[in-house]
């Protein structure tokens, strides 16, 4: 069995924030650029395109920087739990910009707060599994302190898109990615599985009757001898 890589503090929070930029360059490249558009009076009959390209863009900065934000980042003082309805809040702003539906089953209650990331960040990698859309549902259950969190998906059929475990995802959960190394590109599921270990928490990733399933239960007590 692979050792589980151990980042440094410094490469996780470099690699946390390329990710950030890279999902964040091109719709604040597309405000930009509609900018531009609306400030050149030789091109007033694309303004409305470019209002239209502005509002979309502004979309999706805001819900991507909502997400990180809550995911990645502190988003309050250290030990806090963080109310389920935030991370609804979140998770439907980010749906709007997604392809897929959200079927949302959470429960109101307070998670911690590394609980609470791993749960968002899980719910970012059920979304990747259905890129041409479908229907994600996301659910919390058992009592405080032994929460079960569990996503499945499907792919929309009339999209004839396969329902896909995202690239490499079981190998960066783990801990031991397929490559050997983990890079910018393969951060977000490495550091869920980080967040999994930190909160003693099990994954299961799968395909089973063409059902995408990503579950997180807590670890058994081991009762010293």
């Amino acid at each position: 069995m692979a050792d589980i890589i151990d980042l440094k503090a410094t490469d996780l929070a470099a690699m946390l924030c390329s990710r950030v930029c890279h999902d964040l360059i091109n719709p604040i490249g597309a405000i930009g650029n509609g900018l531009e558009v609306l400030g050149d009076p030789a091109q007033t009959e694309m303004a409305e395109g470019a209002r239209d390209l502005i509002a979309s863009a502004a979309r999706q900065s805001r819900a991507k920087l909502e997400f990180a934000r809550l995911a990645y980042g502190a988003s309050s003082t250290s030990g806090t739990d963080i109310d389920t309805r935030e991370c609804e809040r979140v998770a439907r702003i980010l749906f709007e910009i997604e392809k897929a539906d959200l079927e949302w089953t959470v429960p109101l209650i307070l998670l911690p707060k590394h609980k609470a990331k791993l749960f968002m960040n899980m719910l970012l990698i059920a979304a990747m599994s259905v890129p041409r859309g479908g229907q994600v549902t996301a659910s919390i259950s058992g009592d405080a302190g032994n929460e079960k969190f569990e996503f499945t998906s499907k792919s929309d059929p009339e999209k004839r898109q396969k329902t896909l475990i995202p690239s490499g995802a079981p190998g960066l959960l783990a801990g031991t990615p397929d490559e050997g190394f983990v890079d910018a590109r393969g951060i977000q599921p490495f550091y869920t599985g980080i967040l999994a270990r930190m909160t003693d928490m099990e994954i299961s990733i799968g395909i089973e009757n063409d059902m995408f399933y990503f579950n997180a239960i807590p670890k058994p007590v081991v009762e010293a001898a």
